[in-house]
């Protein structure tokens, strides 16, 4: 029986607004057991982001506890929480969070930089995940220059290079049309079902693309 990589007990957090509190979770439990696909539904505002920044330890609870890959992520300090995050957690966005200014060579290969492989080391990891994303040939090209697919392609890449533990992904195909949507979200399955990895996703509702004006598709 797969061990549960993702344990969250009887979470509560509530956010500040002119001085009131906000209550987001309460008291909420969940276990991610190891290779899991997970898909957390709601609607804006119903705590999928929040519930997702406390397991990738961008966040802590105001109560209960998290614990992931072995580590209760409240045991650690800030600089230590930034080393366990580095190591264990692949972070995929809905706006892609790509720098500009670098190529899609350059923004895949950032967490390598943190490190102690030498550049052949992170040249190979960041060609074999562009390649396994489908990108061998968009090594130098800039975020503008390509797709929103073809972005959001190069931020899974970025989140599986330090093959991380667990891979989160907050509402991940919101940007972008249906076929591109379809196409992100089969690559998401593919590293489940082929690399075993644990996905942790969240999704606002079903159909919601079919409103959407298109981007171009990846």
């Amino acid at each position: 029986m797969p061990q549960s990589v993702v344990k969250v007990k009887e979470v509560s957090k509530a956010y500040q607004r002119d001085k009131t509190p906000v209550p987001v979770l309460s008291n909420l439990s969940l276990t991610v057991p190891e290779g899991e696909f997970v898909a957390l539904m709601g609607p804006s505002g119903s705590g999928k982001t929040t519930l997702l920044n406390l397991i990738a330890g961008i966040d802590r609870p105001d109560t209960g506890q998290v614990t992931v890959a072995g580590t209760d992520l409240a045991r650690l300090g800030e600089s230590e929480l930034a080393k366990w995050r580095s190591r264990h957690i692949g972070f995929v966005f809905q706006f892609y969070n790509l720098l500009p200014v670098l190529t899609a060579f350059g923004n895949v290969e950032l967490p390598l930089l943190l490190t102690k492989l030498s550049t052949q080391e992170r040249r190979e990891h960041v060609e074999t995940v562009l390649q396994l994303v489908g990108l061998s040939d968009r090594l130098h090209h800039y975020p503008r220059q390509l797709s929103g697919g073809q972005e959001q392609r190069v931020a899974i890449a970025r989140a599986i290079v330090t093959d991380p533990t667990v891979i989160v992904a907050d509402e991940p195909t919101g940007d972008l049309d249906k076929q591109s949507a379809g196409e992100i979200l089969d690559l998401l399955a593919r590293l489940n079902g082929e690399f075993k990895k644990t996905m942790v996703n969240s999704i606002e509702e079903f159909g919601r693309h079919d409103h959407r004006a298109p981007r171009d598709s990846s």
